[in-house]
């Protein structure tokens, strides 16, 4: 087994872990779940069965992955937060038909508490803040909050919060890394040396 799981947390027969997942207590991942290398799912977790989840990401405690949700790598999941798959749910009318696909891409943060309904693309390395409910699209570098989550302003790689000059640009305070505003995007358009 490359992966490592506490005791009481449930890896169905079926589910793919990668190389140095860690799984938590009382975790429970489904057979057709498929998860990446170096992973952490924290306590209480849940993972349905058509979910993908890349490599070094962090599901904090109390998150649940439903069935048409991907995380690609380095996604971190607050605790707490919430996925859903069904836009109009009701108990009596059976929907798993209707799942709507919820993609969040490389590099993308999350928030505690943080509501992602269904349907939406959270653009790569951007960052909902914690009690945010997403009902559209996010663009990459985004720093999204509120209730419904809006727009307020750019986060960079690091996540650090941006600040742009005059002339659209602005450094990440801590990488170094040059970005530039154009229309509604934020742009990598200069890595700093390493």
């Amino acid at each position: 087994m490359s992966y490592w799981k506490h005791e009481s947390a449930i890896v169905d027969e079926g589910a793919q872990l990668g190389e140095g997942t860690k799984v938590w207590h009382f975790a429970h991942v489904s057979p057709g779940a498929r998860i990446g290398a170096r992973c952490s799912l924290g306590q209480g977790v849940y993972v349905g069965n058509e979910v993908v989840i890349g490599d070094g990401c962090k599901v904090q405690n109390n998150v649940s992955v439903y069935d048409a949700v991907t995380l690609e790598d380095e996604v971190f999941c607050g605790p707490s937060m919430v996925f859903t798959n069904v836009y109009n749910p009701r108990a009596a009318v059976v929907r798993k038909n209707e799942y709507r696909r919820t993609l969040v891409k490389k590099g993308a943060t999350l928030g505690a508490n943080c509501t992602i309904v269904c349907g939406t693309t959270i653009g790569e390395y951007a960052f909902v803040g914690a009690g945010a409910v997403v009902q559209k699209d996010v663009a990459s570098h985004a720093l999204m909050v509120g209730v419904p989550a809006r727009r307020i302003g750019w986060m960079s790689r690091h996540g650090e919060k941006l600040q742009f000059d005059a002339a659209g640009l602005a450094l990440c305070p801590h990488s170094g890394d040059q970005y530039r505003l154009d229309g509604e995007q934020c742009l990598l358009v200069k890595e700093a040396n390493r």
